[in-house]
Order: structure tokens, then C-alpha cells, then sequence
């Protein structure tokens, strides 16, 4: 997704007014100076954290300005859109699928989607480990002019999906936003819901993230954080945001960082997700041929 210094890192959750606990403060002003020294590093202007010690929330806080003009101090409470990260809740979304015996990993995408390049080749495993073989649409770290106008996930398909693979699927790796459009398509299909709609349901309820944005449908407001971008040595400037339906499933969510440490801890102990299901989300993919069963040469 487009290189926008609008950061947001994480080790845990929690806004201020709900921590449970406090850091130290030797290791609280530790952390203010190493962020001191990003902002200052990076030109970033702002950043937004959240950590947790021992699962318990230790320190929440935001630093630099969330938006440059008028100058607008940062905030924990605030959101930011975080882009490619929105495709953890997307992988998510398919893993309780798989856990409630509604498709398999291992299925192929002609199932759902059979129109699509040697759909009866690739699978949805492939689809999520960026093994597939589907070109991506968007261009790196920019926003590409033909991105300005609104588009459907279907029309992303239909000429992203469609073209021939850029390899044979499960031979190589390569970063495809594709995959994700097509993954969304597929949640949407098994479950006759809107992608949010399910992500509000099955992860977000459950959780209790309560401020989650879709961003097609509810973009970033004044109180929240501007996207910035740099190029070369030039100043930052404000991100040209994609024409609607762009972002589906691959970059769509505005969250904040206590939102994200609490998806994380949720990860951590196992809440939404087994712990199976927790070890194929992070252990990384190989090729068919690491994945074919060895031979006994005895």
C-alpha cells in the first residue's frame, strides 16, 4: 500500500484512561525517547502506541501532530487507516471460516470464484500467503492516477484476476493486493454477509472494538490522523486517497493502537482463533514442492 508516515506501533492495548497499570518510569521515558528520535529521524508526524506488560496494559500514548494543517496534536483515542494491516483481520476472517468447517485452506478458488486465472490451480492458502500467482494492482508507494476514480472488488477481479498468472501458483512469492480482493470476494460468498459486516460480528463484537472504521464507507474525520507521504528529500505532503472500493479487504480499516494491541492480545491468548489456526497464520508459507510428503527410501 501507498508509504504514508502515519505510524502506529504496537506491544499491547489500551487508551490512557483504561490502563490497568503503569510502566516504570525509567522504562516509560525510554520508550518517549526513542520515539522522540523517530519523529525525528523519520519526519514522521506522529506516532501512536500501546504496550503491554505481563497482559496488562502499561502505557498508551500518542506523540508529534496527527494532522499538519492546522496543526492538530496526536492522541491515543485517535484512528489512522492501517493500510495492509487490515489484511490480518482479513486472514483472520478465513481461519474461524476453516474453524467452523465452512471452506478449507485448501480449497481451490475455482469453488467460489471460477472465472478467475487457473482458478482450479490456485487455493485459498495461496491466495493468503501471496503464492498465487495474481498480478497486483496497486503500484508501490504511490497512488496511481486510474486509482482516483471508485471501482468494485468485481472490477478488480476482471482485470487483475483475469490476466495470465505471473507464475505457476505455489512456486514463488510475490506481494499481490489481488489476493486479498479475491479472499474478501470469498468471505462474502461463504457467508453472505458484507466483509465488515462479518469482521464487526465474528472479531470486533467479540473483542470489544467498538470505533473499527470502513474506511470505503466512513473515511478518516478532523479528529482523527492525516495519512503523509515524502518522496526523496522533499517535505511531507498529504496522501491522494484511493477512489472508493480501491482499499476492499487489503487496506480498508481505520483503527486505533489500542485496537490493534487488543486484536494482538486476542491473538496471544487464543481467543478468536485456536491455536492451530494461530500457527498457520504465522508460520511462513513454502513452496508445493517443500510441501509434497517424503519419500521412504528405505
Amino acid at each position: 500500500m501507498t508509504v504514508q508516515f502515519r505510524v502506529i506501533l504496537l506491544a499491547g492495548l489500551a487508551a490512557l484512561s483504561r490502563l490497568h497499570g503503569q510502566l516504570p518510569p525509567p522504562e516509560s521515558q525510554k520508550i518517549d525517547a526513542i520515539v522522540t528520535q523517530v519523529l525525528g529521524e523519520t519526519a514522521a508526524p506522529s506516532i501512536s502506541l500501546a504496550v503491554v506488560k505481563d497482559g496488562k496494559i502499561a502505557y498508551a500514548k500518542a506523540y508529534g501532530n496527527a494532522r499538519l494543517d492546522p496543526a492538530t496534536p496526536a492522541r491515543p483515542e485517535m484512528q489512522y487507516s492501517i493500510g495492509s494491516v487490515s489484511k490480518h483481520f482479513l486472514a483472520a476472517a478465513i481461519l474461524i471460516l476453516a474453524q467452523d468447517g465452512k471452506l478449507s485452506l485448501d480449497d481451490p478458488v475455482a469453488r467460489y470464484l471460477p472465472d478467475l486465472t487457473r482458478a482450479n490451480e490456485v487455493t485459498i492458502r495461496e491466495l493468503l500467503s501471496h503464492t498465487s500467482g495474481y498480478q497486483d494492482y496497486y503500484p508501490l508507494d504511490y497512488v496511481a492516477p486510474f486509482m482516483l476514480k471508485p471501482v468494485t472488488a468485481r472490477e478488480i477481479l476482471d482485470r487483475w484476476g483475469k490476466k495470465p498468472l505471473d507464475f505457476d501458483p505455489g512456486t514463488r512469492w510475490q506481494y499481490s493486493n489481488t489476493n486479498f480482493v479475491a479472499a474478501g470476494s470469498i468471505v462474502e460468498r461463504v457467508t453472505g454477509m458484507p466483509l465488515m459486516a462479518f469482521l464487526e460480528a465474528r472479531i470486533f463484537k467479540p473483542l470489544g472494538i467498538t470505533n473499527a472504521l470502513d474506511l470505503a464507507q466512513h473515511p478518516l474525520s478532523a479528529s482523527d490522523a492525516a495519512g503523509y507521504t515524502r518522496f526523496a528529500t522533499a517535505s511531507v505532503r498529504p496522501v491522494a486517497p484511493e477512489g472508493h472500493g480501491w482499499l476492499f479487504a487489503a487496506g480498508e480499516l481505520g483503527m486505533t493502537a489500542r485496537d490493534l494491541a487488543v486484536w494482538d492480545i486476542s491473538l496471544i491468548e487464543h481467543k478468536l482463533l485456536k491455536r492451530v489456526s494461530l500457527d498457520i497464520m504465522t508460520t511462513p508459507s513454502v513452496s508445493r514442492t517443500e510441501r509434497l510428503p517424503a519419500t521412504d527410501s528405505a
